[in-house]
């Protein structure tokens, strides 16, 4: 009786990970057969904001009466790919309630390493706003949305000073670059090499966002650089511009928390740049949501586009 168990076990073990594949092969299938959802019509569509070719927006405007808020989304990929397009599904919840929506390209940082993908999305907000009668937008409603390089551009945007200049011969670069708040999922609080490797260990230098951010072809030559480079790292980490009264920010993370970071995918989106940031929003007494499956919760705001909705269409 054991040795016919036995063998039972071994005959289920050695099918089990085929059985699995094979399950995997069938829900791939059903998806790819399944009806794709119908895009939503742009309103407009590669709208130049700027003067480089990747400097391009959509815009969904949303119906209802008088100026209407604007959820803004930046894309990932590391600031060194991805791209706006995409499903159009995750508008349509803010669209249902009467709130317009926009998504930009920016340069990478393959050819433009930084300031140019975050100043390129600071120009988007400036020029959206430029647009306000235009496209009806309520400019004290903008918020801002994105994952992983997006997460880290809209987090820098929602604490840094107003780059608006009054002075500039650009009227789009009058406008102001303030939003009212950012809802983002496993984003960068810093990209700084010396303060992440401490706080998630060497993985995270792994990344090419890490030393592509700054025009370098691998780490170690970053390293090298580093005092070369320090001001662009200082600058552009969301962490080091945290201030009273900045608006409030939702964020969201995977539930790893696993130190050292296993690899650069786990560094690079790590949950503990959540924890970091928050307690530094914390002790300057901003409104600051931190979303990590059972690490973490909103105690006010069941996921991230209840935030979203709550901020945008506040009175």
């Amino acid at each position: 009786m054991l040795m016919r168990l036995m063998t039972g076990l071994l005959v289920l073990s050695t099918l089990a990970p085929a059985v699995a594949q094979e399950t995997k092969k069938k829900a791939a299938a059903k998806k790819a057969d399944a009806p794709a959802e119908p895009q939503i019509p742009k309103t407009a569509g590669d709208v130049s904001y700027g003067p480089h070719e990747r400097n391009v927006l959509d815009f969904w405007k949303a119906d209802g009466d008088g100026p209407r808020p604007l959820l803004v989304y930046i894309h990932g990929g590391g600031w060194v790919g991805g791209d706006k397009g995409g499903s159009t599904a995750r508008f349509k919840p803010y669209l249902d309630k009467g709130i317009s929506c926009a998504a930009i390209n920016y340069r990478l940082t393959g050819e433009h390493p930084l300031p140019a993908p975050v100043h390129d999305a600071a120009r988007a907000i400036q020029f959206l706003r430029s647009k306000a009668k235009e496209w009806n937008i309520d400019t004290d409603h903008i918020a801002l949305t994105g994952g992983s390089a997006g997460a880290c551009t809209s987090m820098w945007l929602l604490y840094h000073d107003d780059l608006a200049d009054p002075n500039a011969s650009d009227p789009v670069l009058k406008e102001s670059t303030r939003v009212c708040a950012a809802a983002v999922s496993a984003g960068q609080t810093s990209i700084d090499p010396k303060v992440i490797e401490p706080w998630l260990g060497e993985g995270v230098l792994k990344h090419r966002m890490i030393w592509m951010a700054v025009g370098e072809p691998t780490m170690d030559a970053a390293m090298a650089n580093y005092e070369k480079h320090k001001a662009l790292y200082t600058e552009f980490s969301p962490y080091n511009h945290v201030s009273k009264g900045d608006p409030p920010l939702y964020m969201s993370y995977g539930g790893d928390m696993t130190l050292p970071s296993k690899d650069a995918g786990h560094g690079i989106h790590h949950p503990v740049y959540g924890v970091k940031l928050k307690e530094k929003a914390d002790d300057a007494g901003l409104e600051c949501h931190l979303e990590i499956p059972k690490v973490s919760k909103s105690e006010k705001y069941a996921n991230s586009q209840e935030f979203l909705l709550a901020k945008l269409l506040a009175k």
